[in-house]
């Protein structure tokens, strides 16, 4: 843990090759990560953009563009859960995450086939199958979670989807009869950059509308009190120069929670971050904010939907390029 006293975590929201053979390691070293997450969008950056993979490639030849990404993919993922293993096997976290195929969104029976290919082909206990927060994916998320399949369930801007994520668990649970880590990922920066130019127009105070529905969720997801599941606060690098490149660790700061976050955000937080518990923030202040938001006639949960469909896209558009050009 981060913070021992608060069962804080802090993941790397980062995956490449070079990296992971070389800073990771020290991060982990020092106590500031205790696991990572990835995506298309990471894999598509660091595939396309290192010479990491080269060599790796060029035996590859024979193979789908698919399977091409796949076994880069799984070489990294694999790297950096046998680097996070002596943490997860003290209990310290240590969970690497892979995403499925997101094309693959509106596809329960695919999804669970290839979540449950996925983390056999990877075989290591400690990597997450992320599954978006769709219809499809909570029948897969309930699934894996059956088969004892840790689980990151991803793209969570709305709390009825944190709800849906957190009883597909539930029933995921009862059904294996063990315990499996789970984490709901609620994306918070991007309802902010979505939101604040408009809410600065008409003095209503900015960067705080992905904070407090981040907060409503997280209060939420304790309270249905699912065994082993955590909120996971994601997209919290900051692109408002205005702010501070820590803030959106600091101002969600939670018990039992967990922050992925970019290298540098990470260690903005370390040197500067404020480190006491942030959360929970009080109801009322909450729901006086998006008072004030929908008197100015802006559709909340519209907005959100916007953000699902729009995170989806980017994620397979994502996909779309790294395969193109393998």
């Amino acid at each position: 843990m981060y913070l021992k006293e608060l069962k804080f975590s802090l993941w790397a929201d980062f995956i490449e090759r070079e990296f992971l053979d070389h800073e990771f390691k020290r991060l982990i070293e020092d106590g500031i990560i205790n696991g990572a997450t990835s995506n298309p969008a990471i894999f598509k950056n660091a595939i396309l953009s290192s010479g990491a993979y080269k060599k790796q490639l060029s035996t590859l030849d024979a193979l789908s563009p698919k399977q091409k990404y796949e076994a880069l993919a799984q070489v990294d993922i694999q790297k950096a859960a046998d680097i996070l293993r002596p943490l997860y096997e003290k209990g310290d976290d240590g969970y690497v995450s892979i995403e499925v195929d997101p094309y693959l969104c509106d596809n329960a029976e695919a999804t669970i086939k290839e979540g449950k290919r996925l983390f056999s082909e990877i075989n290591r206990k400690n990597v997450m199958i992320k599954i978006p927060a769709t219809e499809a994916g909570y029948i897969a998320m309930k699934e894996l979670v059956g088969s004892s399949i840790p689980v990151n369930a991803t793209l969570v801007f709305k709390k009825s989807q944190a709800i849906a994520c957190a009883e597909a668990f539930r029933e995921g649970l009862a059904q294996n009869k063990t315990e499996v880590d789970t984490v709901i990922s609620v994306f918070v920066s991007r309802i902010d950059r979505a939101l604040d130019e408009e809410l600065a127009k008409n003095g209503v105070e900015r960067a705080l509308s992905g904070i407090y529905n981040s907060a409503d969720i997280y209060a939420k997801v304790k309270e249905m009190g699912v065994k082993s599941c955590r909120t996971l606060f994601a997209s919290t690098g900051v692109k408002d120069d205005s702010l501070p490149p820590h803030y959106y660790i600091e101002k969600l700061l939670a018990y039992n929670s967990i922050n992925t976050a970019p290298i540098d955000t990470i260690k903005a937080f370390h040197l500067n971050g404020g480190k006491k518990s942030a959360l929970p923030i009080p109801a009322q202040i909450i729901k006086e904010h998006f008072k004030k938001i929908k008197g100015l006639g802006i559709d909340f949960d519209a907005v959100l939907d916007k953000q699902v469909s729009e995170g989806l896209k980017s994620f397979k558009d994502a996909f779309k390029e790294i395969l193109e050009s393998l």
